[in-house]
């Protein structure tokens, strides 16, 4: 359902690159806030991890590049591991929200988001490949409100001439429907990385039930043999 109902903002915004893949922040502005969309609850693989991991490369080298950041998280796991990476630039933190989530949910984050005032706004978030993968992206929204080579939509007039409050409007809704687009492709990707670490779970117990079981029959064995050889010498010397 998040695809079709987002596919309008590709218009609107640059394609998602893999996270992994930026290399080069010079193309990064100066102030920049990351929306990480992670989950409340754990046991579901690297869905979170893999998040504080790039998280982790990308400020680095924002850092040298000498421009500055925030960070706005979605989920309590996400909210443990960030916090602990980048407390002075935690610009808030979202959990325990209902599930599943909606889009007031989406809009509530864009609030907070919107509220920050930076030049551009991040959002990271694991898009679902297939059952068994997914690719952590950050999508890059910048605010509508420019002004000459940059003006959005200068081929459309505006009656009244409110077309600043417009921008201003349609950036929020263009944001809230990036984010909701990421909650659904994580929520995704959560749940099918939650039954491939449960399969791989039930899988090892398996594994560890059989080699237990094998080595208590064989313990088991030993000592029944011990016994009959103990029973037989006493037998054997009894009659001698």
């Amino acid at each position: 359902m998040a695809k079709p109902f987002a596919s309008w903002t590709d218009k609107m915004a640059d394609p998602a690159p893999a996270f992994e893949e930026i290399e080069d922040v010079s193309s990064f502005p100066d102030s920049n806030l990351f929306v990480c969309l992670t989950s409340d609850k754990g046991l579901c693989g690297g869905v979170n991890s893999v998040i504080t991991r790039q998280m982790r490369r990308a400020c680095a080298l924002l850092d040298e590049a000498g421009k500055s950041y925030k960070v706005l998280v979605f989920g309590e796991k996400g909210r443990a591991q960030l916090r602990r990476l980048f407390p002075e630039s935690m610009a808030g933190a979202i959990t325990d929200a209902e599930a599943p989530h909606n889009f007031s949910t989406a809009a509530a984050v864009a609030k907070l988001a919107a509220k920050e005032g930076v030049d551009a706004t991040h959002i990271v978030y694991n898009e679902f490949v297939s059952a068994i993968s997914y690719t952590t992206r950050l999508a890059t929204l910048a605010p509508l409100l420019k002004e000459g080579e940059a003006e959005p939509m200068p081929e459309y007039e505006f009656e009244p001439d409110n077309k600043n409050e417009i921008m201003v409007d349609l950036y929020e809704y263009l944001l809230t429907s990036k984010i909701y687009y990421g909650l659904m492709e994580s929520a995704t990707s959560e749940q099918s990385s939650r039954m491939n670490a449960m399969e791989n779970a039930s899988k090892n117990a398996g594994e560890l039930i059989d080699k237990l079981t094998l080595q208590y029959n064989r313990a088991r064995q030993a000592r029944i043999t011990t016994e009959l050889i103990e029973i037989i010498s006493g037998a054997s010397a009894l009659e001698g």
